[in-house]
């Protein structure tokens, strides 16, 4: 029980607290383990886990809208306060860096030339902006804030890229699960067997399109942007 703590996480006035082993719990928060149930160390939800005063079901199910224990430690773990180490809370707010700033760069253009910040760049403009990253709370939640912060140094602009590809019929099959990929909005056969199509996506995500595209086509697909 060495590595057991107490995880903690408050909701409509109450606080709630499970005991978890350390190590386990970090990993379920890293991904490394889907299972949230294998970092329980102690069965059942407290208000005072050191006195082992256990929390009326009523208000568990109102704080969790469930009474089901492995959806309440998966909340917990997700969104409550964890104890971990120093190391881990360094390593784990560097991956949340890291997944902020591939949100950005696969939603987002730079408004002054219209083509996609790399990610370097994005993690850059968030090292000099000095900011704190809760390295509990999920990525996408932190983003509008992150944009914020940075965008006085680093023009962002959220945007969506459509645009109208024509392959020709050696190609159109091979790049049939390509399109679905990338959000294909309608197609149209032509009676040689080339495909118009039309797809949508992050403006971001241009570079990889073209990169995909054009690997299987060798170059002989045609393009359009609708936007």
């Amino acid at each position: 029980m060495s590595k057991t703590v107490i995880a903690k996480y408050s909701q409509n006035g109450e606080q709630f607290e499970i005991f978890v082993d350390s190590d386990l719990a970090y990993e379920y928060i890293t991904g490394k383990r889907t299972d949230p149930m294998s970092a329980l160390q102690v069965e059942g939800v407290f208000t005072d886990a050191n006195k082992g005063e256990h929390a009326a079901q009523d208000k568990v199910k109102k704080a969790f809208g469930t009474n089901d224990l492995a959806k309440i430690v998966e909340t917990i773990l997700k969104h409550g306060n964890v104890p971990i180490t120093t190391e881990q809370k360094n390593k784990l707010m560097e991956e949340k860096k890291k997944q902020i700033a591939n949100i950005i760069a696969r939603n987002s253009i730079d408004p002054r030339t219209n083509a996609p910040h790399p990610i370097q760049r994005i993690e850059n403009a968030m090292a000099n902006a000095k900011l704190q990253i809760d390295p509990f709370k999920g990525a996408n939640e932190q983003v509008d804030a992150v944009v914020k912060k940075i965008n006085i140094a680093l023009p962002i602009k959220f945007a969506t890229a459509k645009m109208e590809v024509t392959l020709p019929p050696e190609y159109a099959n091979r790049c049939y699960g390509l399109l679905k990929q990338f959000g294909l909005k309608s197609e149209e056969w032509q009676s040689n067997g080339s495909l118009k199509a039309t797809v949508e996506f992050p403006a971001g995500m241009q570079g990889e399109f073209f990169e995909k595209l054009n690997s299987i086509t060798k170059g002989t697909a045609m393009t359009k942007n609708l936007v």
